[in-house]
């Protein structure tokens, strides 16, 4: 079959790899249809290259036809179309019973002390091939995959896999009031679906971002928003914006390459130059993070206030506003979302005759799987108006 694969520091290339096939009696294999490129995606080509070999399978927004089953993938049948959540979970351990799944002790990475596995990204994370191929290996077939109705468009369906949950439960994280406002910083994929779902629950929303095309989506469904590149204190605009009080929830869209952090961008670079063999414990035990966007938001959320954390973060000694946080009375929400937890609760929106998330209009570029590198490209420099670009295999 024909597959993205890691080959360095921001190069990816298609090549011709083995088909998957069933290694376990829970396992099912899919046919994919739609695989998106997301943000995540992007620290694998910049940042967290020590923990991939050449020839690592990228992605894990995959939906897709199953072709085959295991004999114990529960009800699951061949012919069934599904979406494929990014992290891998059992759904009957300690955790997955408490609707942990990102924490799921069954597939926990133990090695590197991290949650549990997730396609596509990583040693630290299990280094299972992703889903931006022809034909994707699913483990736990018994629990993970979402069932969707056979018609309709891939687009209503497929961020079920990872983002459309991850702005979910970004929202529910923050813990907003009824008629409350919500900062959203980073107005990419995660940060539009968040802003969609937070005015359709009837909250203000307050978006943050730099690049002109994501501010104008996010305005054209009714959010106010803040353009970094237009105030010297982004702070300060958002006071403005709640009568000095700041908002009653902020959420950090963002992670671990928000812009606006020099210093830490040039240690990471730095790292990145170095040998895997040392770059890996440098990477696992001492890196920083660029903090601008998790500063940000701590700092524009009021007191008593909640920050929700759905960017991906990776440092162990990242320097953090401690009196601030204590002072002002904050509550700080972080964590991988727990996909399967959402997943019912959204399909009733999805079910819907109204598209009303606009998730078929929110990718801006569809290329073809052998397209893909190029398409890497251009999401990471945000050029031709990028905001999500979706893959045809």
């Amino acid at each position: 079959m024909r597959a993205l694969t890691w080959q360095g520091k921001r190069k990816v290339s298609v090549e011709t790899v083995p088909d998957p096939r069933i290694e376990a009696p829970t396992d099912a294999v899919i046919k994919v249809t739609s695989t998106a490129i997301c943000g995540s995606d992007l620290h694998l080509y910049e940042v967290l290259g020590p923990f991939l070999t050449p020839g690592d399978i990228l992605g894990h927004e995959t939906m897709g036809v199953v072709e085959e089953v295991g004999p114990e993938a529960g009800d699951l049948q061949v012919g069934d179309r599904v979406v494929i959540p990014f992290n891998i979970s059992c759904g009957s351990c300690w955790m997955c019973s408490r609707g942990l799944y990102a924490q799921c002790e069954t597939t926990q990475v133990r090695e590197y002390g991290k949650g549990a596995s997730l396609f596509g990204y990583t040693s630290l994370y299990g280094a299972v091939p992703g889903g931006q191929a022809e034909y994707l290996r699913v483990p736990h077939a018994d629990f993970g995959p979402v069932k969707i109705p056979q018609e309709g468009p891939d687009e209503r369906w497929l961020y079920l896999s990872d983002i459309l949950p991850t702005a979910w439960q970004a929202f529910e994280y923050a813990d907003v009031p009824d008629e409350g406002t919500v900062a959203v910083f980073g107005l990419g994929p995660v940060g539009q679906l968040t802003t969609r779902i937070a005015l359709h629950a009837g909250r203000r929303v307050i978006g943050v971002d730099r690049v002109p095309e994501r501010l104008a989506l996010a305005a054209s469904y009714g959010a106010d928003t803040v353009d970094l590149g237009a105030v010297d204190d982004v702070t300060q605009a958002i006071l403005d914006l709640t009568d000095g009080r700041g908002a009653d929830g902020t959420v950090d869209a963002v992670g671990m390459e928000a812009h606006g952090s020099p210093v830490a961008k040039a240690a990471i670079s730095a790292v990145g130059l170095l040998p895997d063999a040392v770059a890996r414990p440098l990477t696992d035990k001492f890196a920083i993070d660029r903090l601008a966007a998790l500063t940000g938001a701590i700092k524009s959320v009021r007191r008593g206030g909640t920050v929700s954390v759905s960017g991906v973060y990776g440092g162990e000694i990242d320097p953090m506003p401690m009196m601030e946080i204590f002072d002002r009375g904050i509550t700080m929400r972080f964590g991988q979302c727990h996909v399967r937890r959402w997943t019912d609760q959204i399909a009733k929106l999805l079910e819907q005759t109204d598209d009303v998330l606009g998730v078929e209009s929110l990718a801006t570029h569809r290329p073809s799987l052998e397209e893909a590198p190029a398409a890497y490209e251009m999401f990471q420099k945000k050029a031709d108006g990028c905001v999500k670009v979706v893959l045809k295999p």
